[in-house]
């Protein structure tokens, strides 16, 4: 349970980053989600609130206890995890071609992929901090890789391939934490990263005479996965398929200017020509409609929430909460990036939530549960003398 002395060691400036950035979510939200449901035009910011009122519970539990306790019971929710994953195909409900909810009423459902994130981490955290100094040589990589493998194949499966590519990033940020060899581990990432682009190079590419044995090569992916991938280079060959969701966020962004064109007055955002603007495009809204002026305060914000996090590690009274920060700040970090650059064209559609301001409830817990994590770190970052 939380003491008082505990509670003096509380980041305030990390509270009043939150707290602006989950007004601004309700803000955001409500203009963009004004035009989809006609008869409660703030059904779905109702909905936002109720999500943020019981992660924010979620969130104090979580900072309640000593979060050593968790590393005790860290294969318990390694396993709960893995079960939860598996449960999805036999249990789950399936929307837009993939299956990756567990229903818990008629109406809503729980994302066990998105617990995944947070569960990877603090489980990893464990593995990892009982390895400090024994990861020098490629083979020690082998056994904490599997370790993330596992669920990562589980969740690629449904197929959800950004989750996955979340929880590698995830695992990379950890295992520079725990003091992995630098070099090696670089190698194997440029490996590796070469390995893909020359996979998809085979897959893609019209093969002179020699090599049209390698033609066609076989991907691990579905289809509308793999135009994801590679649309972003040039929205306007698929302008009414996956690059039309990149042609309209970037209008939208553009057309927002410095000020942008006022709260509610977005055109391609009120006319629903800007898709799945409430949930993974939400920050072209803020581009279309708070202008150039609006989308570097939210990032300004997301940056001060970074550096938080970052300060929060430093400080960590030792290994495991600094890897359980780390793994977090990987989490949000490789969000920001990915969503933001996605609706600026820079970056594949993979259908990543902005932390925080995004619609959806399993990652609302989830970031809560994240932010319950660090706050239990923060405040006990001392040895407390009674």
């Amino acid at each position: 349970m939380l003491e008082r002395r505990t509670l003096r060691n509380i980041d305030y400036i990390l509270v009043l980053v939150l707290v602006l950035l989950l007004g601004g979510s309700l803000l955001i939200l409500s203009t963009a989600s004004m035009n989809i449901d006609k008869s409660d035009p703030n059904h779905y910011v109702k909905i936002q609130g109720l999500w943020m009122a019981t992660g924010l519970i979620l969130a104090v539990v979580m900072a309640s206890f000593d979060y050593q306790y968790l590393r005790r019971l860290s294969w318990l929710i390694y396993g709960i995890n893995i079960l939860l994953l598996v449960a999805v195909f036999f249990f789950g409900t399936s929307a837009g071609g993939a299956i990756r909810w567990l229903p818990i009423t008629q109406t809503q459902g729980i994302q066990p992929s998105e617990f995944a994130k947070i569960a990877v981490i603090i489980t990893l955290a464990d593995f990892l901090s009982k390895r400090e100094g024994k990861l020098n040589r490629y083979r020690d990589f082998l056994a904490p890789f599997l370790f993330v493998l596992a669920p990562a194949l589980l969740i690629l499966k449904q197929p959800d391939l950004g989750t996955a590519i979340v929880l590698i990033v995830i695992f990379i940020g950890m295992m520079f934490v725990a003091g992995a060899n630098p070099k090696k581990l670089c190698a194997l990432l440029l490996g590796g990263g070469t390995l893909a682009g020359v996979a998809l190079y085979l897959h893609f590419a019209d093969l002179p005479s020699w090599l049209q044995f390698a033609q066609g090569l076989p991907l691990p992916l579905e289809g509308y996965q793999l135009n994801r991938l590679t649309v972003f280079v040039d929205p306007t060959a698929d302008t009414s398929g996956d690059g039309y969701h990149i042609i309209q966020s970037i209008w939208a962004i553009g057309s927002g200017g410095l000020w942008g064109k006022g709260y509610r007055l977005g055109t391609q955002t009120q006319l629903n020509f800007l898709p799945e603007h409430y949930t993974d495009f939400i920050f072209a809204v803020v581009g279309e409609e708070f202008g150039f002026v609006g989308t570097i305060t939210l990032l300004f914000l997301l940056f001060i929430f970074l550096s938080r996090i970052i300060r929060i590690a430093a400080n960590a009274k030792d290994s495991y909460g600094a890897l359980v920060t780390m793994g977090v700040a990987s989490l949000f970090t490789f969000h920001i990036l990915v969503n933001v650059g996605m609706t600026l064209g820079i970056m594949p559609v993979t259908g990543i939530p902005l932390p925080l301001i995004s619609y959806g409830g399993s990652s609302m817990w989830a970031n809560m549960l994240a932010i319950g994590l660090l706050f239990n770190i923060h405040l006990r970052r001392q040895r407390l003398m009674f």
